[in-house]
This record gives structure tokens, sequence and C-alpha cells, in this order.
């Protein structure tokens, strides 16, 4: 099965590129964006994948604002074998260059939520270290990602209204990951495995010259299973940033979290990083959290509509709903983003703040797969 990226010279296995190198069911590569205003005060989320083996290419559109609903779009289809297609029904996500600029266009339909927008970088591609995690002895986790930064222009309209996006108040990242994670349908194999706990904090920050970034996965006990902080540099431009793609990233030699969580929630309250240098000196970041974005608008956890679920040759849908009103402790509305302004003591900054707790955290002091904070 061939198609237009077999004509270049990018193949790490005899076979093409639409045959990934493991039959896992779960391998996927997926294309994510964020978006955020410098108030911090409205927020969107988009997200496309393709699951090879599954055969299905889906894509998740959401915006939400300060005092709003969160309006969400969704679509799947049959996967193309052709790469390079990344459209469904009226979303398509355009390289325009890469590493540099991409487009997103959700043309006019029938859930209300449209958008065309353009994400231009800031930084080099930043690539993460990779993330295995293992159930028992099978690896449910397996991926590589990298971050890109920058700011977003254009238009998104919704059921409430239409939102500017300038590039001069809108800033975002970029996240690319590929490799086996779980998605789409569950489905148990051979004896009954245990609920197992998960944490996960990502922390893409942006300040006047620089970025930084954290990305955390504890064990239930609180042990780091990854734990990783960068800064690298922030480019006035796309057409500034150095033509090697190498990693320019200073990376620490840990990083620490603290979260304060709002009672009866799993969703933080506030929250401090630290990076911690090789030469052991430590930048304590704060961040207040300013606006909640519920992840099932992008398809985690979401009941009907999640990452790579088989809904037939072409589906399309879409939903409206009050983020005040939702049961924080519902499975679907654990995981969160939240934007946050942030402080070091010398500078400030502005970025996001995601986090998703399942199941008993002794840190936090949950003892059951979805009890709230005291």
């Amino acid at each position: 099965m061939l198609n237009r990226l077999d004509d270049y010279p990018i193949h790490q296995t005899p076979e093409p590129i639409a045959h990934p190198a493991t039959s896992d069911p779960n391998f996927y590569d997926r294309t994510w964006f964020n978006g955020y205003s410098d108030d911090a005060d409205q927020y969107f989320g988009l997200g496309m994948a393709v699951y090879p083996h599954r055969q299905i290419l889906d894509c998740h559109f959401s915006a939400t604002w300060a005092g709003g609903r969160q309006h969400c779009f969704y679509a799947s289809r049959r996967a193309p074998s052709e790469r390079t297609d990344m459209s469904v029904g009226p979303f398509r996500l355009e390289i325009v260059e890469p590493l540099r600029q991409a487009r997103v266009v959700i043309d006019d339909n029938e859930t209300g939520l449209a958008c065309d927008l353009t994400f231009s970088a800031r930084t080099s591609a930043i690539q993460e270290s990779r993330q295995t995690l293992y159930a028992r002895q099978r690896a449910v986790m397996d991926a590589t990602r990298f971050a890109q930064f920058g700011r977003w222009s254009g238009t998104i309209s919704t059921p409430d209204g239409e939102l500017d996006i300038s590039a001069d108040r809108w800033r975002g990242t970029k996240d690319r990951s590929w490799g086996v994670r779980r998605v789409g349908e569950r489905t148990e194999v051979g004896a009954p495995q245990p609920p197992g706990s998960f944490f996960f904090l990502w922390a893409p920050l942006q300040w006047d010259d620089h970025i930084s970034h954290a990305v955390f996965f504890d064990d239930a006990r609180g042990r780091p299973l990854v734990r990783e902080g960068l800064v690298s540099p922030l480019y006035p431009s796309a057409d500034t940033i150095p033509e090697r793609l190498d990693d320019v990233a200073t990376h620490m030699a840990t990083a620490v979290h603290r979260v304060e969580y709002h009672p009866g929630t799993r969703w933080a309250r506030r929250a401090e990083l630290d990076l911690i240098k090789l030469d052991g000196s430590v930048r304590t970041i704060t961040l207040e959290p300013q606006l909640r974005f519920q992840f099932k608008g992008l398809g985690y956890g979401h009941p009907t509509w999640g990452q790579g679920m088989w809904k037939g040759e072409l589906a399309i849908g879409g939903e409206s709903f009050d983020p005040l009103e939702l049961d924080p402790l519902a499975p679907e509305n654990i995981h969160v983003q939240q934007t946050v302004r942030v402080s070091d003591g010398e500078r400030s900054g502005i970025g996001a703040l995601e986090q998703v707790v399942i199941g008993p955290y002794g840190p936090a002091g949950f003892s059951r797969m979805l009890d709230g904070a005291q």
C-alpha cells in the first residue's frame, strides 16, 4: 500500500510508510494544538490523529471563554491510505511549511462551529524524552513527542458568536506525538486486570524571550515514572528560527511539581514547578489557573466521541455545555487544561496547565478511583 510519502527517502523499515513497524492495534500518529488569548480568558484546542491498524482518522475541535459555554466539533472517517490527506468532512489540516507554519480549516457545517486558523512557530521543534509506561510487563504507552510554541491568527465561528484570533494577542503550542498508547474501544484480552492509577501533568509556558516546559507521569505513590523540565529560546517569527533541526533546548537535571486542588475535585487551584538545573540551582514557577477547558471536548475520555473509536465511514457530531455545571468527579470530566498566569519572582508569563489524575494518588490524598480533594 503506497502513498505520496513513499517517493521520499524517509523509510525506517522495508515496508511502505503506511505500514507501522509494530502490529499493536493502539499505534497512533497525532497532531494537537492549543491556543489562548494573552488575557487567559479565551481558549481553543484541536487534535487530528490516524490509527492505521484501526483504519480510523478522526479530529476534534473545541473553544470556550470566561463565562461562556464550551463548543465542540467532532468528526471521524475510515482512514485513507494516503497519509498526506488530513481531512475529515469539513475539517482539514494543512502543513504550510514543515516545523514552521500550519493551517486548520473547518468549513461551515451543522454543528455551528467553524474556523480558519494559522499557526506560526516561534521556537524550534523541541523533542521530549521518550515516554514508555508499563502495566505489569506490557508497554501501554511507548511514544515520541515534540512540542513547538508559536502564535495564532484567523477566526473562529461558534453558535454564540465569533472570535477574532490576532497574532499580537494569541499564543499556543503544537504537540506532535506518535507510537503506542491506549486509544479506541477497550477490549480485555486474557485474565482481567485490576484498574490502574494515572497521574499526568504537562505545563508548556511562554515568557518574554523564552519558553519553559515540564512533563510528569507519577505512579500511585507519587514516584516519578517520567519527569522532565526544559527551557528554549523564543524567536520573533518563524523565519528567524534557526534552520538546524537538532534540539536547541536546555534540559534540566530534573523537575518537581506541587499541586493544590479545589475541594471536591481533581482540578488544580494552584501549582508550583521547580526546574532544577545541572548545577543544582532551582527556579520555582508559580502557576495561577484562570480558565478551565474540558478535554472531553478533544475526545479524551469522551463516552461516545473518544479518540480512535469507530463511528462509520464518515460521521460528524458536536455539542455545547457549560463547564460550570459539570460533575467534577465524573470520569469524562477529570481531564482538563487550564490557562495559567505564571511568575518566577522576577518575570511573568502565560501558558497552560494540563492534568489528569485517575485512581489513588498519595501526594494529593486521593484514595479511591475518583474521590476529590478534601
